[in-house]
C-alpha cells in the first residue's frame, strides 16, 4: 500500500509544482524528506504527524502545508473529468453544506461558484499564499509572522472543502478507477494532521464526521 500511495501521488499531469522549491542540505528540504519517508513507510497516521524532537514547529507545519496542497491537487484533477460545472454547479457538500469562494480580490465578496471554478480559485490562491515568502519565509533565522497560524488555518480549511465535496459527490467515481485507498490514506494523514495542531475548526469538520469516524479510529 505504501509503494502504491507514493506512485499515486507522483503523477507529473496533475502535479502542480509551487515556486517554493525545498532545495537539498536545507532544514525544509530535510523535515520534508523525514515527513514523506514516515509516511511511506507504513507507520501510524497518528504517529507520523507529530512532532519530531528538536524540530521547530512552524517549519513541520509549513512543510506540510505544501505537501497536502500538491496531494490535494492532485486528488481533484484525479476526478476533474467527473467533477464539470454541470455535474457540480455549487461548491457542495450535499444539500446542507455549500461553499462559496471569496478571496478579497477578484472576488470580494463570497461568492457562488461551480465546484470546478471553485477548486481552480482555491488552488490559485493557496500556491501564492505558499509562494509568498513573507508568510512562508525560506531563508533560515527569518521569523514566520505572527498571522503564520491564523492562515495556515484559513488554507487547511479551505482545502478540507475539497475532500468534503469529493467524498460526498463523487465517492463512487473514486472506488470504479481505484482511488478509494490512496484517498483515504491522505485524508486520514490530513485529518490526523490538522486535529494535532488545531488547523481546522470542529464545526468545519462536521461534513465528514461518520466518515472519519469509520476510518480514523
Amino acid at each position: 500500500m505504501a509503494s502504491g500511495f507514493a506512485s499515486f501521488f507522483s503523477r507529473d499531469k496533475t502535479f502542480r509544482p509551487t515556486k517554493k522549491n525545498l532545495q537539498e542540505g536545507t532544514l525544509r528540504f530535510n523535515l520534508h524528506r523525514k515527513a514523506n519517508a514516515s509516511l511511506h513507510s507504513g507507520l501510524d497516521l497518528k504517529q507520523v504527524v507529530k512532532l519530531p524532537p528538536e524540530e521547530e514547529l512552524n517549519d513541520w507545519i509549513a512543510v506540510h502545508v505544501v505537501d497536502f496542497f500538491n496531494r490535494i491537487n492532485v486528488i481533484s484533477g484525479v476526478i476533474a473529468d467527473f467533477c464539470t460545472e454541470q455535474s457540480c454547479p455549487t461548491m457542495s457538500g450535499g444539500p446542507k453544506y455549500e461553499y462559496h469562494w471569496c478571496d478579497g480580490i477578484k472576488y470580494k465578496k463570497p461568492t457562488r461558484l461551480s465546484a470546478p471554478q471553485y477548486t481552480e480559485q482555491l488552488m490559485e490562491w493557496v500556491e501564492s499564499q505558499i509562494n509568498n515568502e513573507e508568510l512562508f519565509p525560506v531563508e533560515t533565522g527569518v521569523s514566520f509572522p505572527k498571522n503564520y497560524i491564523s492562515s495556515v488555518k484559513k488554507i487547511m480549511t479551505r482545502l478540507f472543502r475539497v475532500f468534503v465535496h469529493i467524498y460526498i459527490h463523487h465517492f463512487d467515481k473514486l472506488k470504479t478507477i481505484g482511488a478509494e485507498p490512496h484517498v483515504n490514506t491522505c485524508y486520514k494523514h490530513f485529518y490526523y494532521f490538522v486535529n494535532e495542531y488545531n488547523l481546522v475548526d470542529k464545526k468545519e469538520l462536521e461534513p465528514l464526521k461518520d466518515l472519519t469516524a469509520n476510518i480514523c479510529q
